[in-house]
């Protein structure tokens, strides 16, 4: 089932774009910052329980951040709702390995863009890298709050193991992208 774009979750007031090829949401620049065009948007809002007694977004909820670009990034490149196991689903994407390197805080109330793009597509995973950007609010100007980098892994659940990564899921992403990916 396909969903029409821009999409907003009524729940978290998340939305999510397609994006032109060259789009990059503009902040600072910051040598630490990722080069190149994100083709995919997800903003979100920093909800209260996001924050810890440090007053800013606890770096646990960037992990949910990028959860939240990364399935929206699958349904908006297949088309398709993200398949879980729960719901008698023999195959699915999995998260192998994530790492979130911090640039700045964010803080309750702030409107957090997520932008995604693919990396790399191999036998049986492929990376996603995130940009977390803030725009400027009663906290500061526009900024680059955090970079990600993780690697989902299709799996069988009832082999329980990764299997290959379908040429047409490979066609989907790297047209979604607009340029190639694997070798």
């Amino acid at each position: 089932m396909r969903r029409s774009r821009p999409y907003t979750d009524l729940v978290t007031g998340s939305s999510e774009h397609r994006e032109p090829a060259g789009a990059r949401i503009d902040v600072p620049s910051d040598p630490r910052d990722l080069a190149g065009a994100f083709p995919h948007r997800l903003e979100l809002d920093v909800r209260f329980g996001d924050t810890d007694a440090m007053g800013h977004a606890n770096n646990s909820r960037f992990l949910t951040y990028c959860e939240s670009a990364r399935i929206a990034y699958w349904e908006a490149v297949t088309g398709e709702p993200f398949a879980l196991a729960t719901h008698g689903q023999q195959e699915s994407m999995i998260l192998a390995e994530i790492r979130v390197t911090f640039r700045a805080q964010a803080y309750f109330g702030e409107r957090l863009t997520v932008e995604t793009r693919c990396a790399r597509i191999g036998r049986t995973s492929f990376t996603l890298e995130h940009r977390i950007t803030a725009p400027a609010s009663t906290h500061g100007p526009a900024r680059l709050v955090a970079v990600a980098e993780g690697v989902q892994v299709l799996f069988d659940y009832e082999a329980d193991r990764p299997r290959p990564i379908p040429d047409e899921l490979v066609a989907a992403i790297e047209a979604f992208e607009g340029r190639r990916l694997r070798a």
